[in-house]
């Protein structure tokens, strides 16, 4: 088993390889460690240590440990593209709530009022990423014939894009829709697959709604979710064994028959945001399909 230390070394050392952290940006304090890994002082300043003898972080005089390589482009190489890639970063690691003008501006190693040149608020921010993420959609070049694989790939493909972004779900808006352009190309695309059946155009634009409600419920949960693995430090799987004695002992005391035969020892009950994503987005196409057949 490698030593607390070195499985911080190994996270860090993870985090620069797939890009995460970029030269020049500044990697966890030797406090941020211990308070993010549950170490002492002296495992935090060890595992720093480590990580300059591997040349992968240095010191850089009034900023802290950075990650080595070239210094990254100052303010007048900024533009939207660089600042959105980096909140989207910040809010895929660390969740919606840690975002703010500041941190982005420290992550990108500027002023934070250089960014502001760029875009005017944080809520012009979140809807820059959002068109962002949006726009990572794998949607088909064209449609299969069949509206139902249609419809099936085009969830899939806003499922995976909401787990890749666990914040996406809770940002976005449905009565008051964020004017997105990716947003759009989505609808556009859902409502095109239904257009050899001769629907209503409203017909159209309601499943649309419909289903990317159903996707953006589900996902919502994923955000809440992550955060709690965050905070206690156990996955969703973990947590439900260690309550599973308090589950079964709360069911006990109720008239609840259901839920107790669920708590009970041996039971083939296995349930997660995955799990109601299938059987939601199946019931969903079966009552459509019921409802165009007639």
């Amino acid at each position: 088993m490698n030593a607390p230390y070195q499985q911080i070394v190994a996270d860090i050392r993870q985090r620069i390889e797939t890009g995460v952290l970029r030269p020049g940006d500044r990697v966890p304090s030797a406090r941020a460690i211990t308070r993010e890994w549950g170490v002492a002082i002296a495992t935090a300043t060890k595992a720093h240590a480590a990580l300059r003898e591997e040349g992968l972080t240095t010191a850089r005089p009034g900023i802290g440990t950075v990650v080595a390589g070239p210094v990254p482009p100052k303010d007048h190489d900024l533009g939207l593209s660089r600042i959105v890639a980096s909140a989207i970063a910040i809010a895929d690691r660390d969740g919606m709530a840690e975002l703010s003008m500041r941190r982005v501006a420290g992550h990108l190693d500027v002023a934070t009022m250089s960014l502001y040149r760029h875009v005017p608020s944080r809520d012009d921010l979140v809807l820059a990423m959002i068109d962002a993420a949006l726009g990572e959609l794998r949607i088909p070049p064209r449609y299969s014939g069949d509206w139902r694989t249609d419809l099936d790939r085009c969830a899939r493909a806003m499922w995976e894009i909401f787990q890749r972004h666990p914040w996406l779900g809770p940002s976005m808006s449905m009565t008051r829709p964020q004017p997105a352009p990716n947003a759009l190309r989505l609808g556009e695309w859902i409502m095109g697959s239904l257009n050899p059946l001769g629907l209503p155009l409203t017909d159209r634009l309601m499943v649309h709604v419909t289903l990317f409600s159903f996707v953006r419920g589900v996902a919502s949960a994923l955000e809440p979710e992550a955060q709690a693995v965050r905070d206690t430090g156990l996955t969703d799987d973990e947590w439900m064994e260690r309550q599973s004695a308090v589950f079964a002992r709360f069911a006990a005391q109720h008239p609840v028959p259901n839920f107790q035969e669920i708590v009970e020892p041996g039971t083939d009950f296995a349930f997660d945001l995955h799990v109601l994503f299938e059987f939601g987005l199946a019931r969903f196409l079966d009552g459509l399909q019921t409802w165009i057949d007639r």
